[in-house]
């Protein structure tokens, strides 16, 4: 099995790395210090196998895995309990809690080595991340071959298209393979509004709601675009302006 240690503490690292000796059939093909260098490393050698760091600077192990197109099987390493553990149990192949013993290693390898096909990691341990304060005040994009942090603030409004979800900035346009839903879940109702099954809106930006044909409205933002307003967003901008 071809593996890549992604964490950004060399002790971790070493440490992996000295678990992993009694496994021929292991071979680690990189080690990398943060999200970036993982994500290059795991596009170019398309691992099996990778232990991922949740807590890394630049992006968040989370952060990291949503950029991946092709997941590989997923052994968690954290010093943090309120990671979503009840959700790594069940999706992930395993997490190992810092710091972790040979015996409790050995176990997580185990069900690695077993299993017959990659779970899909993650997808309700991302979900249930989503949550977590850093990634609820930012949103991390690939554009091109670069990565992008935007934070939330930033944004001015949200369009669904797809499978995808293009976010609006002032720096331009961006698309992240979410839904609508997710967004309008994981963002602070407090400053984002779904006014439209297209459509969530930074609610700072509006500066006025103009009425339109058959009974609808649109919203027009400060930047001065105008964006349509549906019958139930309607009463939600209403109830969340007070007016």
């Amino acid at each position: 099995m071809k593996t890549i240690i992604i964490d950004d503490e060399p002790l971790a690292r070493s440490l992996v790395r000295e678990y992993l000796k009694p496994y021929p059939n292991i071979e680690i093909i990189q080690e990398c210090n943060d999200g970036f260098e993982g994500i290059k490393a795991i596009q170019q050698h398309e691992p099996d196998l990778i232990f991922l760091d949740i807590q890394m600077p630049k992006i968040t192990g989370f952060e990291m895995l949503e950029l991946v197109d092709k997941l590989p099987q997923v052994i968690f390493t954290t010093a943090f309990e309120e990671y979503a553990i009840k959700a790594f149990e069940t999706h992930a192949v395993d997490y190992l809690l810092k710091p972790f013993s040979q015996e409790r290693f050995d176990k997580a390898m185990q069900k690695a080595i077993t299993q017959t096909k990659v779970l899909p990691p993650t997808a309700s341990i991302l979900e249930t991340a989503a949550h977590s304060p850093v990634q609820t005040n930012r949103i991390v994009v690939k554009d091109g071959g670069k990565i992008k942090i935007i934070p939330t603030a930033n944004i001015r409004y949200m369009e669904g298209a797809d499978d995808y979800v293009k976010i609006y900035t002032e720096q331009g346009a961006f698309l992240k393979k979410k839904t609508m839903a997710y967004f309008e879940e994981v963002l602070n109702p407090q400053a984002f509004l779904r006014i439209h099954r297209s459509y969530i809106i930074n609610i700072q930006l509006i500066t006025r709601i103009d009425p339109y044909e058959k009974e609808s409205h649109v919203v027009v933002l400060t930047t001065g675009e105008k964006l349509p307003v549906s019958k139930a967003g309607y009463a939600k901008l209403k109830a969340a302006l007070g007016i």
